[in-house]
């Protein structure tokens, strides 16, 4: 049996084409250290001969983590997921490079003080990107067709309705211009738009296929604003809710929470405005839209809230709530209730028109 002091921890400083792993004791002491290119061959190469006295591994989250990290646990190895973001930078050094940060990753393991990012379930990872591919590819199909609706508005002076663009077909567009040049900006941005709805009704038709199997998703739909696609982005987006320990943390997660330092009352800086998931913030953003409209209880906190302070912040604001009742809906497993969420509005009567 090993004793504790020869086991070893290895911190992977991960790149586009390299791995720097630098390999410590228990006391700190670097131990080896190796680039090697990002092949997993290569790098179990070099762990093999460290295995038995390994005792954990620390990668950093960059864009390409998925290969490095499941192949290793699929081996065997015991490696963690450092989240960048809240891993303080080096502080008074003269000289660093990839290995001081390979080494780095493997102190901060050591010490049990590596900030850690969730490692989503590997089955249904390919879903969740799946998902934000249909969200790239609605934000280009909505920028072409208010690219499309700017042009015809340049050249007519008239108002050219969205629905209207959006059924057009690429043959119909070109009379819409007497110049060859805008007739044919019109016929390729038809074609596009047209082409991009169909690749988004594609992906849409095989998320919801698989539907049924993701825990969550039927009771997510009874929060107004959410609908099957939003309720699987929220889902798969969130995968384990328990890692939220309150609403709170979970609306910060969503970025609806503002990142500013405050100091006797005075804004002294603003802390980063991207920590978090861009894909739930955009989610619960468009269920605000949708539930003010459709909505009577979210339609009368908004109203209320956009006469104070705009409709831009009541929006925010309303993806906040949102947000704090998804957590609740998915923590407790339980049904959407108006009542928890708008409590001021309980006691206030509707107006009737």
């Amino acid at each position: 049996m090993k004793r504790p002091k020869d086991r070893l921890i290895a911190g992977l400083d991960l790149h586009s084409n390299n791995v720097m792993i630098g390999v410590i004791n228990q006391d700190g002491k670097r131990v080896a250290h190796r680039k090697v290119d990002c092949d997993l061959g290569e790098v179990i190469e070099f762990l093999k001969p460290l295995k038995a006295q390994l005792q954990s591994m620390a990668v950093e989250s960059t864009f390409n983590w998925y290969w490095l990290v499941d192949g290793l646990r699929a081996q065997g190895y015991p490696i963690d997921l450092a989240n960048p973001a809240k891993i303080e930078q080096y502080s008074g050094l003269k000289h660093a490079d990839d290995k001081d940060d390979a080494f780095h990753l493997a102190d901060l393991q050591r010490l049990n003080i590596l900030p850690q990012a969730h490692v989503y379930d590997p089955e249904l990872r390919p879903v969740r990107d799946l998902l934000r591919r249909r969200t790239n590819l609605v934000h280009q199909h909505t920028a072409l067709l208010l690219s499309f609706q700017s042009l015809y508005a340049r050249t007519t002076g008239q108002r050219l309705d969205l629905g209207d663009a959006k059924k057009m077909e690429p043959k119909q567009a070109p009379k819409l211009y007497e110049h060859p040049a805008n007739q044919l900006i019109a016929q390729v941005q038809t074609e596009h738009i047209g082409a991009l709805a169909k690749s988004i009704q594609r992906i849409e038709k095989a998320v919801l296929s698989c539907a049924r199997e993701i825990p969550l998703y039927e009771k997510l739909l009874t929060i107004p604003g959410i609908g099957r696609i939003l309720g699987m982005t929220i889902t798969m987006e969130v995968g384990d809710i328990s890692r939220f320990k309150t609403a709170g943390d979970f609306a910060s997660y969503c970025r609806m929470v503002d990142a500013k330092r405050l100091s006797n009352g005075k804004c002294k800086a603003d802390n980063n405005q991207k920590c978090g998931n861009q894909y739930l913030a955009w989610a619960f953003v468009e269920a605000a839209h949708f539930a003010r409209r459709y909505d009577e209880s979210c339609r009368r906190w908004y109203d209320r809230k956009a006469a104070k302070a705009g409709k831009i912040i009541a929006t925010k604001a309303l993806a906040c709530k949102l947000a704090k009742a998804a957590w609740h809906v998915m923590a407790e497993q339980c049904n959407y209730d108006a009542q928890r969420i708008f409590p001021e509005l309980a006691n206030k009567p509707m107006k009737t028109s």
